[in-house]
């Protein structure tokens, strides 16, 4: 057996002790020596499979201690999907930009009925600071906080998670600093009023289609210029 069959065994054999309710959130794993006799595979490897799941978010290891079931709510476990997403490059990011079209939206329809009038003012003055800045930083930074309360509000922790993964990525690119980058901002904002106002009219609807739209008109840009990646996310 070689070694990335057996990490591989060894990754399967924690995974279904965890999966199939033996071992539960807050159990100390068995010894590396247990696990490997009965998994079958070295204790290297079982040791490495571990250290693959704690940085997962599977797996707590504690010094001095032992290693540890987290908790495993679903948000967290997506989140851990950044280590892997951040490494992606443009082509792959543009093939996640039809599921985050579908989840953006989703996320709007949901929060369209769910939203408070705090919350809309709050969303509405993130929109005013947003438009009169021309940083491509501070832009990007309140662009995400918008996107981000409104999945909040949608009341789903794992899918404002799974759209924060996927938008950490895409924002490491920078088109607003392209020849485009006035007309780049005049839509992206008239899109963001769009999603509000389908928010603020309690519109799944129209919320949900402003939000699609939004989201394939930044597509659209991302793949006319073809920016290279920010090494600062």
């Amino acid at each position: 057996m070689n070694g990335k069959s057996a990490l591989d065994q060894a990754l399967q054999g924690v995974r279904a002790l965890i999966a199939d309710g033996t071992l539960r959130a807050g159990d100390r794993l068995p010894s590396e020596g247990e696990l490997s006799e009965t998994i079958g595979v070295s204790r290297g490897s079982v040791r490495e499979a571990i250290r693959m799941l704690a940085a997962l978010g599977v797996v707590d290891t504690r010094h001095g201690s032992g290693s540890f079931v987290a908790d495993l709510r679903a948000a967290d476990v997506i989140r851990s999907l950044s280590l892997t997403v951040g490494l992606l490059p443009l082509e792959s990011v543009l093939e996640l930009y039809e599921l985050r079209r579908v989840l953006e939206a989703h996320a709007a329809s949901l929060a369209a009925a769910r939203c408070s009038g705090a919350e809309l003012d709050e969303l509405g003055a993130i929109l005013d600071e947003l438009e009169v800045l021309d940083d491509d930083d501070d832009i990007s930074r309140l662009d995400h906080e918008f996107h981000l309360r409104v999945s909040q509000i949608s009341g789903n922790e794992a899918l404002g998670a799974l759209l924060a993964v996927m938008r950490s990525r895409s924002r490491a690119y920078r088109i607003f600093t392209t020849e485009d980058a006035d007309e780049i901002k005049r839509l992206s904002d008239a899109g963001h009023r769009a999603i509000l106002r389908g928010l603020a009219e309690r519109d799944p609807v129209s919320a949900s289609a402003a939000a699609a739209a939004h989201v394939s008109q930044t597509e659209v840009w991302l793949r006319k210029h073809r920016p290279a990646a920010s090494t600062e996310e």
